[in-house]
């Protein structure tokens, strides 16, 4: 400190100046070479290129990310994000066809429809552990919760509660914290599994996969509940994107519970969170039912399984390919010879007809 003020020190170049007894300071601005009032403090020369590693690294950890994702993973799921994951779910049970009829006639398979929808996931990963398949339902605060919930979304009056819920900048709030719950469910699933198998991969996969898809999974018994029963529409043929993150998310932890993944369950969580809650929130903002893994698959599958994974336009193209191989023509060809020879066969038969008559 000078008698005219406070003077300029000049910092080092391409360094970070420290802040008192040696921690980086972080955030200093732009400004190079600024001296701040207080004991020896120096800020970063800038924000240009050209930091060596180090730097890079001890910025890094002064931003303290780690303890960031330790503290969101303690962050208490109910009773906020419980209640959004129960909004989002009875939400999609409404938008099915015929479940708004079903409510009015007959609640008792409407409630019980919406129960499955939230809670779908732990009686799959009950039974696939060993244990009662009732034990979530001893939590009467979810329970009472989840059955608010879908008394609003059906029977509010004038549906006030459904377009509220509905308006798509608070529907995309709750179904990015509907995501936060369905990390955490697998995260907890594979731990629970781990204590129950500790060798056990793949018990370790399909019980965390399970836990964060479990309700599209058992959907078939639900439009059974409902009276409904389309096979076409099975989830393990037409894998949405929840299920196939559930699914390479579940092996993502799985590799971690058992040290093969050199990363903390903390910043696991926080990462594959943030990936979750990204991919849903841009899919459900514009109405798409594509997802991100496609373009990964279509470069993976062909490599591996011949064809790309997918619906059944796929499986077509790869039969009318293999037909056409063997044969010569695709589809469109099978489909004309296939026509040609009914109509040969009914020439042929209006033929004998006539030669009857003329008998």
């Amino acid at each position: 400190m000078g008698p005219d003020g406070p003077r300029t020190a000049v910092a080092p170049p391409l360094r970070l100046g420290r802040v008192g007894g040696g921690a980086w300071r972080a955030g200093a601005g732009p400004a190079a070479g600024q001296q701040s009032r207080g004991r020896g403090r120096r800020v970063a020369p800038g924000w240009g290129l050209g930091w060596d590693p180090a730097c890079v690294m001890e910025l890094l950890s002064a931003l303290s990310l780690g303890e960031l994702a330790l503290s969101f993973s303690r962050v208490p799921l109910f009773p906020v994000f419980d209640l959004s994951y129960f909004i989002v779910s009875i939400l999609y049970l409404k938008y099915e066809p015929g479940a708004v009829e079903l409510s009015r006639r007959h609640p008792m398979a409407s409630w019980l429809c919406a129960m499955l929808h939230c809670f779908g996931s732990y009686i799959l990963a009950d039974l696939l552990l060993g244990e009662p398949l009732i034990d979530y339902f001893s939590n009467n605060s979810s329970i009472l919760l989840a059955s608010a919930i879908w008394y609003l979304i059906f029977f509010c009056p004038l549906d006030l509660f459904y377009k509220c819920v509905c308006f798509l900048p608070v529907k995309l709030i709750f179904v990015a914290m509907k995501e936060v719950v369905r990390v955490r469910k697998i995260a907890v699933g594979i731990h629970h599994a781990h204590h129950h198998y500790h060798h056990g991969w793949f018990v370790m996969i399909a019980t965390g996969w399970v836990k964060g898809a479990g309700v599209a999974l058992m959907s078939k018994f639900e439009q059974l509940l409902r009276g409904v029963w389309k096979p076409e529409t099975n989830e393990i043929l037409h894998m949405s994107f929840p299920t196939k993150a559930s699914l390479y998310g579940a092996i993502l932890f799985t590799l971690q519970q058992t040290r093969w993944l050199p990363v903390s369950k903390a910043s696991l969580i926080f990462i594959f969170t943030m990936f979750m809650v990204s991919c849903k929130v841009f899919l459900t903002a514009t109405h798409s039912h594509s997802s991100p893994f496609d373009v990964l698959e279509g470069y993976i599958c062909p490599v591996l399984f011949g064809t790309t994974m997918g619906g059944d336009h796929h499986h077509d193209n790869h039969g009318g390919a293999h037909g056409g191989s063997h044969g010569g023509g695709g589809p469109s060809s099978l489909h004309s010879a296939m026509a040609a020879k009914s109509k040969e066969e009914l020439s042929e038969g209006s033929r004998k007809k006539k030669t009857k008559k003329a008998d």
